[in-house]
């Protein structure tokens, strides 16, 4: 089937789903043949259906507004998007339907995640982890390079043609969201615009494209990395892990088109290997082989993403925390730099979404690096938190030292000479 083919089949299925539609056609260049078989489409299928003419400023575009008549479809509205003309009319033939379906509106404007949940200084008598319902369900972003096979995994979890598919590189051009129960787990689930390296990003169309995967993956709870088995770890895959990683979120490696692959158990090891290698910040994350095309792996794939919420949810209480402080100090104490020993007293778990733990300290600036990677691995392993990002933070007990800095008092050379003893405290 041609790619026209899909896109027609798939908009069909699209008018039939939504409350509206606005249909826009180029003012510049008139109706078209494909205008008028949209124009099909909606007269059919849509109850409610709005008409704009874009690029109509000047003279240019007035035989197009006046030729958009002709479709049918009611008064068209005259815009200029590039120029900002016609806003208002289009917000005004808007804004009753915006009326009567406020709820779902304020339903997707709550779909922002929370992410750096504060807890109270004990996290025993914190809130329980929230449980994803249809309301406000689990937010799971697939990125990963053009033509991995994103649209076509999401398609074979819905268990039909929802998103256009095919052999085209880049074929989704934009962040699409789709709500679904996930083998008893509400998700919202975003197919990203593939993410190419930035030097390759050459159409305005696609670098806009890019930026709403990035955008997808900050509004997203947990990652789906998802790797062409064939070519995996490229470069460009290993940029889009790393930002997973560094936005904060649960990040799940899925290894696609497993179905073609023929020597798994070499291949699988190999995997391994190179994760373990190349990523060692997502030490542990789950590495998931699966067939977008076949279904096969998909079981498991849905239990990586439901573990990976717990971890990313995940509480330690402070007593625990803190025996295990004491046991990775006394087996590998920090260094002392210029002969002054560092001190790590206490820790405290400060957020969840992902875990934050603040370690009291003294000399924070001077414990170096590796042994700050050292605690996290060691946090990562203790408290079985694998894969997910874990933020640690290094304070001074100077800093809320009331005394600091306060010269200590002596008695006056008066006192002294009168022979009287200091008052109480010196």
């Amino acid at each position: 089937e041609s790619l026209q083919g899909r896109m027609r089949r798939l908009t069909e299925r699209a008018v039939e789903m939504a409350d509206a539609c606005l249909f826009i056609i180029d003012a510049r260049a008139g109706v078209l043949p494909a205008d008028e078989v949209f124009a099909d489409i909606l007269r059919k299928k849509s109850a409610h259906v709005i008409l704009a003419a874009n690029k109509a400023e000047g003279r240019a575009g007035e035989a197009g507004l006046i030729e958009a008549y002709s479709l049918g479809l009611g008064d068209p509205i005259a815009l200029s998007a590039e120029h900002g003309e016609g806003m208002a009319d289009l917000a005004e033939v808007l804004r009753p339907l915006i009326g009567a379906h406020a709820e779902s509106i304020e339903a997707i404007a709550g779909e922002a995640p929370e992410t750096d949940v504060d807890l109270p200084p004990d996290a025993e008598d914190a809130p329980a982890m929230r449980v994803p319902t249809p309301e406000r369900p689990l937010q799971v972003a697939v990125v990963g390079r053009p033509n991995a096979g994103k649209s076509t995994l999401i398609n074979q979890l819905l268990g039909e043609e929802r998103l256009l598919t095919g052999p085209e590189a880049g074929i989704t051009r934009d962040s699409i969201s789709v709500p679904m129960d996930w083998d008893g787990l509400p998700v919202r689930i975003f197919d990203t615009a593939g993410m190419r390296k930035k030097a390759r990003v050459q159409e305005k169309l696609e670098k806009l494209s890019v930026a709403d995967g990035l955008r997808a993956v900050k509004f997203a709870e947990v990652v789906i990395v998802l790797l062409d088995a064939a070519i995996p770890f490229e470069q460009q895959d290993l940029r889009i892990a790393d930002l997973g990683e560094r936005e904060g979120r649960a990040v799940v490696i899925a290894v696609n088109k497993w179905d073609i692959e023929e020597h798994r158990q070499e291949k699988l090891r190999e995997l391994r290997q190179s994760f373990e290698r190349l990523l060692p910040q997502l030490k542990g994350a789950p590495l998931v082989t699966v067939s977008a095309k076949t279904g096969r792996g998909l079981d498991r794939l849905s239990e990586a993403v439901a573990r990976a919420n717990e971890i990313w949810n995940r509480r330690v209480p402070t007593a625990a925390l803190n025996r295990w402080l004491a046991d990775v100090v006394s087996a590998h104490p920090p260094p002392a730099p210029g002969g002054r020993r560092i001190k790590l007293r206490y820790a405290t778990q400060a957020k969840t979404r992902p875990p934050g733990f603040v370690v009291m300290c003294s000399f924070p600036d001077k414990l170096p690096e590796s042994y700050k990677r050292y605690l996290v691995n060691a946090l990562r392993d203790d408290f079985d938190m694998p894969g997910t990002p874990i933020r640690l933070t290094f304070r001074s007990q100077a800093d809320r030292n009331p005394y600091k800095d306060k010269k200590k008092s002596t008695p006056s050379r008066l006192r002294k000479h009168l022979g009287k003893p200091p008052p109480d405290g010196y």
